[in-house]
């Protein structure tokens, strides 16, 4: 099952080398959708020294250092530019299983690099346009000299266990028939265990104790890093917020929704490895 995680093989960097003399890959971004190159046995991100090979200008571009010795980019083109030949915008969720693991990984990646270039070119101090800083993935503000990092916002997700069941719920965004495990941001100034003792408790009204970490995944819709855990029922009745949850139940190995998440989130991962010490424990 593929999780998001560090690409194997990749150094990251963010000191571009001053010459490429060999092919790179390049991540580029047109909005949220990447060039891909498909054919019978997957999708590929192209290889080329320069965009300008492929007939691309590109407005922004970032480093993000070398997979097995090949120095990779970040970059990004104007709306409505129209891909090479022999290639196609493709939404990133969608590249999923067509590119390999390392680079949907490295996609993932790219993605949040650009979207975070994009929207700091100037500062929110004084507005004063942004350069890049040497040394570190940031931008600086020549004039105040505030730091702009690349944002992350931490999201918990969890699985509530009570004996053999499990709960699982169903925001209405979902597509018909699937649940998954409850998932949050953190507030300022909360711990993740504090998040998650306030979310079920908002979401659903259960209390939780035996709180357990368990994965971490960056998410790159856009910008979120998300930390899993198992915890187990301390009290209450399912009550859902009806703003937030339109069905939430407790499942058991032998009694499972008709649709669970897919296996490019880690709430899949989540789901099963309660499944597994399940089934261990029959």
């Amino acid at each position: 099952m593929m999780i998001l995680s560090a690409p194997k093989g990749f150094a990251a960097s963010y000191s571009a080398p001053e010459r490429v003399d060999e092919p790179a890959l390049w991540f580029i971004y047109l909005g949220n959708q990447i060039l891909v190159a498909r054919n019978d046995h997957g999708a590929q991100v192209p290889a080329v020294r320069d965009p300008r090979q492929l007939g691309l200008t590109t407005l922004r571009e970032q480093y993000l250092g070398k997979l097995g010795g090949q120095h990779c980019f970040a970059a990004e083109v104007e709306d409505s530019t129209p891909p090479p030949q022999s290639m196609e915008w493709s939404g990133l969720r969608a590249a999923y299983g067509a590119l390999d693991d390392t680079l949907f990984a490295l996609a993932g990646r790219a993605f949040q690099i650009v979207d975070w270039d994009r929207s700091h070119q100037f500062c929110g101090g004084c507005g004063t346009r942004t350069v890049l800083k040497e040394g570190e993935r940031s931008r600086v503000c020549p004039c105040c000299a505030q730091l702009h990092y690349p944002r992350i916002a931490p999201a918990v997700m969890v699985l509530v266990r009570r004996g053999p069941a499990f709960l699982l719920a169903r925001s209405p965004h979902f597509p018909p028939g699937m649940y998954s495990a409850l998932a949050g941001f953190t507030e300022p100034g909360e711990t993740l265990e504090q998040t998650i003792v306030r979310e079920v408790r908002e979401e659903v009204g259960l209390e939780v104790k035996n709180i357990r970490y368990f994965a971490s995944q960056p998410w790159p819709f856009p910008h979120s890093l998300m930390i899993a855990f198992h915890a187990d029922h301390a009290g209450g009745e399912i009550t859902p917020d009806p703003s937030e949850i339109e069905a939430a139940d407790w499942f058991s190995l032998e009694q499972l929704p008709e649709r669970l998440p897919g296996t490019i989130s880690i709430s899949r991962r989540l789901i099963e490895d309660a499944l597994d010490e399940l089934r261990s424990a029959k």
